[in-house]
């Protein structure tokens, strides 16, 4: 499309407040989880195993739904997904064991799949120059963890545990309805790109697109993986009660989630590649300084021993994860900015895959969590692991962009006669 359509606006805050719906639902056991592994005894592998079931599925489904908005009306596939969801929220009421919950998180993921059905909707009403813009509010709708995180306490204090599910499908009904009634369809598009979906054969043997889907694999999987690790790390780590914990991850949650759209401004006025290496630079001195664990030395003096305490206190751990929280928002706004500039006809299927392989993250990086913390004993063991990936993340770019560059260079000297053109 080369210009915004009129109703591009009203498109977009429906789909937006869809997404925060779906987005809601598809986190809803980064609350609930808690109550389950101390109701169930849960050691961290499994407690990571949790938390990853609802957000494997979302991330698998994220590939098939993509090439199939790119065919079929994105709109009536979002409206049918989020109808399913309402039979897994009436269920967990009735589920005990920890099969049960793992079942239902994995039915529950389906909304997750919600986003690329609404990038390919939201993408299609904006004008090129637009687009970081546009889908850096649509990606504001990950705020929507942060109603999981309010209303789940709320719902627990006033009904009880078992009226979750059922508000959440009452919920969930009244914004399908909403978005049916109200959202427009794409058929009012007139001007609209015609659009196909790349094969996924095409898709893996694509290196740009392994590219983007490592780099939103960090800065998308791991914003999944605190949010939904950070409430038990802050009750382990600084002996938080659980409203506490909430409060300081919602925080997190909150900033990281409202600043997406300043990213997607900064993408399309100074250029993607530019926004991201910037972000992996100040995830990578944060995480250096939260990767320490709490350590004691003795040093061996003349005549005495002397013991240094290193740890870092609650506010300067708040504040670092707040910085890397900022930064990943900015980096999930210019991450699909560079993908609406090299695909802007594939949005459902190359988009898809990217979310997809990002949203892996939250599910495989929770569990490596758990792992760290029962093998190792360290409680720091989650940055450690998210250092390793960012530090692959930015080798990965670097090599890139010099090859870009060479390119860039070799172009140009052909174009004026400095080699000669075979």
């Amino acid at each position: 499309m080369h210009a915004t359509h009129p109703l591009a606006w009203r498109s977009l805050v429906l789909a937006t407040l869809a997404f925060a719906g779906c987005f809601s639902i598809w986190t809803l056991y980064a609350v609930m989880g808690l109550t389950v592994r101390e109701q169930l005894v849960l050691s961290a592998t499994e407690y990571g195993l949790l938390l990853a079931a609802p957000i494997f599925s979302g991330a698998i489904l994220r590939i098939p739904l993509g090439m199939l908005a790119d065919h079929y009306d994105a709109r009536k596939l979002w409206i049918a997904l989020m109808l399913s969801l309402i039979p897994a929220l009436l269920l967990l009421p009735v589920i005990e064991s920890f099969t049960s919950y793992l079942l239902i998180g994995l039915w529950l993921g389906i909304s997750g799949a919600s986003f690329t059905l609404g990038v390919r909707y939201v993408s299609e009403w904006f004008a090129s120059a637009q687009q970081g813009l546009a889908l850096g509010l649509f990606g504001v709708g990950n705020a929507g963890v942060a109603i999981t995180f309010m209303l789940v306490p709320l719902i627990v204090f006033t009904l009880g545990w078992n009226w979750v599910g059922p508000v959440y499908a009452g919920a969930l009904l009244a914004m399908i309805l909403l978005f049916w009634l109200f959202s427009p369809s794409a058929a009012t598009l007139s001007t609209a790109l015609p659009s196909r979906s790349l094969p996924l054969a095409e898709l893996i043997r694509d290196a740009r697109i392994w590219r983007f889907s490592l780099y939103y694999y960090f800065v998308f999987g791991s914003f999944l993986a605190l949010l939904l690790w950070l409430p038990q790390y802050y009750m382990q780590a600084y002996d938080m009660t659980e409203t506490q914990a909430m409060a300081f991850t919602l925080f997190f949650v909150a900033t990281s989630s409202m600043v997406r759209a300043l990213g997607g401004w900064f993408a399309d006025r100074y250029g993607a590649r530019a926004v991201n290496w910037s972000v992996f630079w100040v995830c990578l001195v944060c995480l250096f300084f939260l990767s320490y664990p709490p350590t004691t030395l003795i040093i061996h003096g003349m005549g005495k021993d002397v013991q240094l305490e290193i740890s870092m206190n609650v506010w300067l751990f708040t504040g670092l994860i707040f910085v890397i929280g900022v930064a990943q928002g900015f980096g999930r706004a210019s991450v699909y900015k560079n993908i609406h500039d090299y695909y802007p006809r594939h949005m459902g299927s190359a988009g898809g895959f990217v979310a997809a392989m990002g949203a892996l993250g939250g599910c495989t990086l929770p569990i490596l969590f758990g792992l760290a913390q029962d093998v190792l004993g360290i409680v720091t063991g989650c940055f450690m692991i998210l250092y390793g990936v960012l530090a692959v993340c930015m080798i990965t770019m670097f090599f890139a962009n010099q090859a870009a560059q060479y390119q860039q260079r070799l172009q140009q000297a052909q174009a004026h006669n400095f080699l000669e053109d075979e």
